[in-house]
């Protein structure tokens, strides 16, 4: 069955009911202003809710508003997305706060069609925004939407399709409730992250269209909603080199456009190399290797292809720094210096760093780490 031959009026009583009483309690509910809720929903993308809670308060901290996200320097900015990754998402809201500041005077639009001219606003952030924050009647329809409305009609076409997407949106648009479009949408997108659960696992008990549900009730909620699979992510293999100096580590910086544009890594290089050749890619960096030492292998996972890393963590002869072009970074410097991409998080961890979601527990116990 099409979604518009379902009849989407009947969820909505039941739905905002349900949401009244079981909203989760978010930093970005509080006080759901434009930027606000903008922020909030560029970190959402492809991150968890729970992950996303400390560097969302930690983010507004440092960058409160529009200008300060305009003028903040580079370096910095990535430091506080660290952990997040997709780092072209927060250049994105960096170009999109330039363009508020130089075409909207600071503020930003409360019109659909105009916010998706801003860099990285697409139609559902859109449309997030102008319900949320500004109260107006638009859809904001995400992955957990297109799967709860096409469980509750029973819509077998492909959620990928764009025609799809629109076509939801549209079927939405003809019944958002007068005043409450933002929560209308903050419920539909509360129920598939909480209740109607992606993989063939939903909680269709606690659901509050578990009456009307028709995967429900035909046992379709394993083959809905019906998603063509993405090309297979390919595969590559790296070895990363751990250089240490007494307390500082070599580190260099990516080129400024591509995979992980602008970040720090450690050195690294294609294929799985030996001890062996892990020590002459070392001399042939003019250093001198005193021990090498094997560490665990590791895997990152990006969009289109998969890290299979090796790793070494090798100790180096002390060298005049002045005659090297490497960065020899002290370990106490990564605080606020540094930002490291999330693939290298389990070679972090032996540096005794705080990085990512570990850094806030660190701060939160008073280890020492504040925030900046």
């Amino acid at each position: 069955m099409k979604i518009e031959e379902y009849g989407l009026q009947k969820l909505t009583d039941p739905l905002l009911d349900w949401f009244s009483q079981h909203a989760r309690k978010l930093p970005w509910r509080t006080d759901a202003s434009p930027y606000r809720v903008w922020v909030s929903e560029i970190m959402l993308q492809q991150t968890r809710v729970e992950a996303v809670k400390p560097f969302f308060e930690r983010f507004i901290n440092e960058l409160p508003n529009v200008g300060a996200l305009a003028e903040c320097k580079e370096e910095k900015l990535l430091k506080l997305w660290e952990g997040l990754g997709y780092y072209n998402r927060v250049r994105n809201m960096q170009i999109a706060a330039k363009q508020v500041m130089e075409e909207y005077h600071g503020v930003i639009p409360d019109d659909y069609e105009e916010l998706l001219k801003l860099k990285g606003i697409g139609h559902y952030t859109a449309g997030a925004i102008v319900s949320i924050a500004y109260g107006k009647p638009h859809p904001a329809v995400d992955g957990n939407v297109l799967r709860v409305l096409s469980r509750a009609a029973g819509d077998e076409r492909d959620i990928m399709k764009p025609s799809v997407r629109s076509n939801m949106e549209r079927q939405l648009e003809k019944i958002m409730p007068n005043g409450r479009a933002g929560a209308y949408n903050q419920a539909l997108m509360e129920l598939g992250a909480t209740v109607c659960l992606p993989n063939g696992e939903p909680k269709c008990k606690e659901c509050p269209w578990q009456e009307v549900c028709i995967a429900g009730k035909e046992g379709k909620t394993n083959l809905l909603p019906v998603k063509t699979r993405q090309a297979k992510r390919r595969i590559q293999k790296r070895t990363v080199f751990m250089i240490r100096d007494g307390e500082k580590v070599i580190l260099r910086r990516r080129p400024g456009t591509g995979l992980l544009a602008g970040m720090y890594e450690f050195p690294n290089v294609t294929g799985h190399l030996n001890a062996e050749e892990a020590v002459s890619y070392v001399k042939e960096m003019h250093l001198t290797p005193l021990h090498v030492e094997r560490l665990a292998d590791a895997k990152h996972i990006f969009s289109h292809v998969e890290w299979h890393m090796a790793g070494y963590l090798i100790r180096v002869e002390e060298l005049e720094e002045e005659n090297q072009k490497l960065l020899f970074a002290e370990t106490a410097d990564f605080k606020d210096k540094y930002p490291m991409p999330s693939a290298f998080g389990a070679y972090m961890e032996l540096l005794n760093v705080p990085f990512g979601k570990d850094r806030f527990q660190k701060e939160k116990s008073g280890s020492g780490y504040q925030n900046e």
